[in-house]
């Protein structure tokens, strides 16, 4: 696809004509459709995200902080700030989250070695236990979703994607500091 014009910080110049339909890219049906598209899936993972929440006592943003933890602790805990960014949330949303998940045993938050201004969080043995036993029912329903896809393809879609999402996060950049 071509890229957009007018997509970068600089002026739009005076006498710049408005973009008409000629201008839109000649595949833009297949992009509203990619777009709605996903969008349903997202409402699908939503459901999947609070449905294994609810399994284990928790709601489905608690279980999105657990499952951020879960895939950047390197064994030394996860600062606050880092999952936040992960899941695109303030950080204070994340504090406030954590210590309800701490109170109920899913968590532990330490101040990091090095600074006490920065909490670490990691997992508790519970969760990890609560994790194994959704693993079976998981990658049942996982392997009914991607049953079209091999390993290779898989990961080449998942690519695609990822590069998606960056250029995404690019444009809502470029929208934030106004055209």
């Amino acid at each position: 696809m071509a890229p957009l014009k007018n997509m970068s910080a600089a002026p739009v110049e005076a006498d710049a004509q408005p973009q008409t339909a000629e201008h839109l890219p000649k595949n833009r049906d297949a992009i509203l459709r990619f777009a709605r598209e996903i969008s349903t899936i997202n409402v699908h993972l939503e459901e999947l995200r609070y449905f294994w929440a609810k399994r284990i006592g928790i709601s489905g943003p608690q279980w999105m902080i657990l499952m951020a933890i879960s895939e950047l602790d390197q064994g030394e805990g996860v600062a606050v700030n880092a999952a936040a960014k992960r899941l695109h949330v303030d950080p204070s949303f994340v504090t406030t989250q954590s210590k309800l998940l701490e109170k109920k045993g899913f968590m532990e938050r330490k101040p990091a070695p090095n600074d006490a201004r920065v909490v670490r969080m990691s997992l508790t043995t519970k969760t990890s236990e609560q994790f194994a036993e959704l693993e079976a029912q998981q990658a049942q329903i996982f392997s009914f979703i991607f049953e079209e896809f091999d390993a290779r393809e898989l990961a080449t879609f998942t690519d695609k994607l990822a590069g998606l999402k960056d250029r995404f996060e690019k444009a809502s950049a470029r929208l934030t500091m106004g055209l």
